[in-house]
């Protein structure tokens, strides 16, 4: 989990994938929706089918427009069983989004429903990591995939915490965070730069996560989860300060050296 070596773009230190074609994408992205459409249909979860069901929808046939793309621009080849288990939790992530635009504030037992949902999708993420690097299937691509899976579910916890009444709209942002520091990079180049490989990114990312989730836990008392957002924020404000810092002062280095 967020362990790409850019906030902004693909890492140059995982190849390609090769061989195949986007055909290869086509059977997960039509088991997945089917699922997902199947979970939405079916769940106990009083007014899901209906504007959240098509919400849900709708950000899945984001997430497979951005695959169909990513394939064919930068990594046209096997789509791969990892890549099917990141497919897997930003389907999960677009049910989550669903709950999310029912009617406020979310009883506490979808938020068990919620954080149970959201520990899945956790876990899968050790997975699909293990399985690329146990297949050879490491590629640009699909960290591109698992970063910006990651990006959403940690958008779309921060919006359950605030329909759910646990935060307040500045829990939003976390979520946003990485958001706006692609926004910027691309006003200002220096922040664009490819990062190095960073097991600080990496650790932060997975315990801003879990920070989320434990906010969303019933058991979790409004300022209670209120004090533990407001932590994950800092920490997380913190790790993007420090990338900035780093992308400055070598757009600095490199200035000085073309001077």
């Amino acid at each position: 989990m967020g362990n790409a070596s850019s906030r902004t773009g693909f890492s140059s230190r995982l190849r390609p994938a090769s061989g195949g074609s986007i055909g290869g994408a086509l059977p997960y992205l039509g088991l997945v929706g089917g699922l997902l459409a199947l979970a939405l249909a079916i769940a106990p979860i009083a007014g899901l089918w209906g504007l959240p069901a098509c919400i849900a929808l709708g950000l899945y046939a984001i997430v497979v427009t951005f695959i169909v793309v990513g394939l064919q621009n930068h990594a046209p080849g096997r789509f791969g069983v990892a890549n099917g288990v990141t497919l897997l939790r930003a389907a999960a992530v677009a049910f989550l989004a669903g709950i999310a635009t029912l009617e406020a504030p979310l009883p506490a037992a979808l938020r068990g429903v919620v954080v149970e949902i959201g520990v899945l999708g956790l876990l899968l993420d050790g997975v699909d990591g293990w399985l690329a690097r146990r297949g050879g299937l490491a590629s640009r691509f699909g960290a591109r995939f698992d970063m910006e899976t990651d990006a959403l579910s940690v958008l779309v916890f921060t919006l359950l915490l605030l329909r759910t009444g646990q935060a307040g709209a500045w829990v939003l942002a976390i979520g946003l965070a990485r958001y706006i520091f692609v926004g910027v990079g691309w006003l200002w180049p220096p922040l664009a730069r490819e990062l190095p490989q960073s097991m600080r990114r990496k650790t932060i990312c997975v315990v801003t996560v879990t920070a989320l989730l434990v906010a969303l836990m019933p058991i979790v008392p409004a300022a209670s989860a209120r004090m533990i957002c407001a932590a994950a924020l800092v920490v997380l404000a913190y790790s993007f300060a420090a990338d900035c810092v780093w992308s400055v002062r070598i757009w600095r280095v490199s200035k000085s050296e073309r001077a």
